[in-house]
């Protein structure tokens, strides 16, 4: 998920290529330290997960107007108080919501087009992340109401005349995995609870492809090993 202070030096520039790319995160800042040293980092390939119950998942979001901006690393919607979610047992907020081209997670060696991840903090400050991953298929109808006011370049938050409820980009299947890893861009701060849907929802190839084509060079964090 983004995280970075896009406005600062180190995080405007490029940080999925050369010197500074995922790899040398952890020496561009004495903050950045976790990036390279930390114990739980994300993404991984959700493979080998364990049976359990972990807890209630459920959600409480609203139809809401798409506030939407391309900040030159991935196209967000930031979402308007009142939608929730109930994770393990506590209540988080909705912040916002942005994708990646490609998945940053890879599911047992599998790595998708697209993945979605859903940005909510609880009242304590604490980050839970759902992620979604997006494979072709049939074209979705959500993602087609957020892409016709997607902006092509980066440019500040647009309020649109669109509106969408995010519950319809969840997956019907239920099946999820469950960890504790951290943010996928620097600082790379550690002890976000992560909840990944192991069934993807579709896009159509042409959604997929007017995505790329926005985001033309790949934005993808190193994968870790947990």
């Amino acid at each position: 998920i983004y995280q970075c202070d896009w406005s600062s030096d180190v995080c405007s520039s490029d940080l999925y290529d050369g010197e500074t790319g995922p790899q040398a995160w952890g020496k561009l800042a004495p903050e950045f330290q976790a990036c390279s040293a930390g114990r739980e980092q994300t993404p991984i390939d959700l493979k080998d997960g364990i049976r359990a119950e972990p807890g209630i998942l459920s959600y409480a979001y609203k139809r809401m107007p798409v506030r939407i901006l391309n900040n030159g690393h991935t196209i967000q919607v930031n979402c308007p108080a009142g939608s929730q979610a109930q994770i393990a047992g506590q209540t988080y907020d909705l912040l916002q919501y942005h994708f990646h081209h490609p998945s940053e997670h890879i599911l047992s060696g599998q790595r998708f087009e697209l993945e979605l991840h859903l940005v909510h903090r609880n009242k304590a400050g604490e980050l839970a992340v759902v992620g979604v991953f997006i494979r072709g298929g049939q074209a979705n109808q959500t993602l087609q109401s957020i892409w016709q006011v997607m902006p092509a370049k980066a440019s500040p938050e647009k309020w649109t005349s669109v509106s969408v409820n995010p519950d319809r980009l969840l997956p019907p299947n239920s099946t999820y995995f469950r960890y504790y890893g951290s943010l996928t861009t620097p600082p790379c701060s550690e002890g976000v609870l992560w909840t990944v849907y192991k069934e993807p929802i579709e896009a159509s190839e042409a959604q997929l492809r007017q995505f790329a084509q926005i985001r033309s060079e790949e934005h993808t964090s190193e994968l870790q090993s947990h």
